[in-house]
């Protein structure tokens, strides 16, 4: 089959298309015939050797944690898909190794979720990874009720438009800083946009005199130092980006596969509360080049590489 691949750590120049053997499928793992498979921060810092002290790497390693495709067979005790499932998941296992980059990815069963109808490939394999990082931020370390006040920091990106979008369906408020430029697109998911830079806690504060309830983090450094004191009295702060959060009383997410959540989010999806905006596509050979715009930081969206 046709993938990308990487043999030794490094920038997205170390990546090559070309032919790898299909996987093998474990008796818990359905084979996908790849459609998409999205872009995230993750893929190229683990291709740059940053999570070497936690993850074990196998040499060469196919990319990529999120996709969207076709059931095409199923391991001998799967009961949950059957061939011709459509399908999307956060394929992320134990090791590093084999990833969704590719025509053909083996995925446990764990990590999958049928694909909501209201959604196309591309938009569905943007929504795995970033969808649950967002819904188990705020569902669970920060878990936010109806009523209550949310600001999202970075929120036009791929990871805040979905949080915002998640926390006004669980009956919240929310506040998204994001560039000037994002604030329409921020109104439009609901949200009421406050700019980044100096002054960043007193246009907060005009619109929560009282404090937030919650703050959810996703890009770290000083928009997370400030948050802190833009908490109402019992307010909670998670993030994504920086570990610096749990010096300041906060919780640390790192998003897990789960079924029951990839569900929960594409029920939000098939009943027209959640969208992916995708803000650019490449085919699978251009891995390198989505890969080189996603670490720019600047994209509004998802970024999504097409398979088939």
């Amino acid at each position: 089959m046709k993938a990308i691949t990487y043999r030794t750590y490094g920038s997205p120049d170390v990546l090559e298309f070309g032919e790898v053997p299909e996987p093998k499928l474990g008796p818990d793992a359905v084979l996908i015939k790849v459609k998409a498979a999205s872009v995230n921060p993750v893929d190229w810092k683990i291709q740059a050797g940053y999570l070497d002290s936690m993850m074990d790497v196998v040499f060469p390693v196919i990319p990529g944690w999120d996709v969207s495709g076709v059931v095409e067979r199923v391991g001998v005790s799967v009961t949950e898909f059957a061939p011709g499932d459509e399908v999307m998941g956060y394929v992320r296992e134990d090791m590093v190794g084999r990833g969704t980059f590719a025509e053909y990815v083996a995925a446990p069963v764990r990590t999958l979720a049928h694909k909501p109808a209201s959604l196309g490939f591309e938009a569905a394999a943007g929504l795995p990874l970033a969808g649950l990082t967002a819904y188990q931020a705020l569902t669970r370390a920060l878990e936010v009720k109806p009523g209550e006040t949310v600001l999202v920091h970075a929120a036009a990106g791929g990871v805040g438009s979905l949080a915002v979008q998640i926390a006004t369906a669980l009956g919240a408020r929310v506040i998204g800083t994001a560039g000037e430029r994002n604030h329409d697109f921020l109104r439009g998911l609901g949200a009421e946009p406050v700019a980044y830079g100096e002054g960043l806690a007193d246009r907060v504060r005009a619109l929560a005199p009282e404090g937030v309830d919650a703050v959810l983090d996703l890009v770290g450094g000083d928009a997370l130092q400030v948050s802190p004191e833009l908490l109402a009295e019992g307010g909670r702060l998670a993030s994504i980006a920086d570990g610096a959060v749990l010096a300041l009383g906060g919780r640390y997410v790192f998003v897990r596969p789960d079924t029951a959540d990839l569900t929960a989010l594409a029920e939000l999806a098939d009943q027209g509360l959640l969208t992916v905006e995708v803000a650019a596509t490449f085919p699978l050979e251009r891995t390198a080049d989505a890969q080189r715009l996603n670490a720019e930081g600047h994209t509004r969206g998802k970024i999504v590489v097409t398979v088939a």
